[in-house]
């Protein structure tokens, strides 16, 4: 475990990781969050980022609880203000496989207001720390339109690798779009291994 990182149960009142240089903390999505989570989604600078765009629904929220979530396919937390707990987005990973030791990740920022000031990357340093010290997790990788140059700049500060450009991948509105796939390798294995990723550091004030 990196210097200054604790365990998942020295953080208390709810909170799974906390990152004190950032003023954020991540805990358990809840139902009780739903309202949330469908209004952000919903809204444009969101959506936008987003390669599956369809209008989210109370009802198709409620139905990824129970077959993703509930099911174990899926970590989802929220991202909060340490100073108010307001929530101000969420992030996650899906699709976990506990064969290979892999997840995809995901996340977005609900509150303009904590947009453009770090919050998205000190929220990926926080979930690829839990990823790898609370899950086991070898690999964790995501994907990214290639023009969104603001979230690729986040993903690196936060660890993530550039792995490959996958030319027209996905329609949009009836646009092929490129997609950047990007990847974060567990530190202490890819030192051992010689692979890329070992570079990965996480910040003293990181707790876990």
């Amino acid at each position: 475990m990196a210097a200054g990182m604790e365990r998942e149960g020295t953080v208390s009142d709810g909170r799974v990781c906390e990152d004190a240089s950032a003023g954020i903390y991540l805990r358990f999505m809840t139902r009780d969050d739903t309202g949330l989570i469908v209004r952000w989604r919903n809204s444009e600078p969101v959506r936008k980022n987003f390669i599956y765009q369809a209008l989210f629904t109370v009802h198709s929220h409620e139905n990824w609880i129970r077959t993703m979530v509930d099911t174990g396919r899926v970590i989802q937390m929220m991202i909060c203000d340490m100073a108010s707990d307001k929530p101000l987005g969420s992030v996650y990973i899906r699709d976990i496989d506990r064969q290979h030791n892999k997840a995809e990740y995901g996340i977005f920022i609900g509150e303009e207001q904590a947009r453009g000031r770090g919050v998205g990357t000190a929220a990926a340093r926080l979930m690829l720390c839990y990823c790898f010290e609370e899950q086991g997790l070898h690999r964790v990788f995501l994907r990214v339109f290639a023009d969104n140059r603001q979230a690729i700049r986040s993903y690196e500060k936060a660890g993530f690798r550039r792995e490959g450009l996958l030319r027209d991948d996905v329609c949009i509105e009836g646009k092929y779009r490129d997609i950047l796939w990007m990847a974060a390798v567990r530190p202490e294995k890819a030192d051992e291994q010689g692979t890329t990723g070992g570079d990965t550091k996480y910040p003293a004030e990181v707790q876990i």
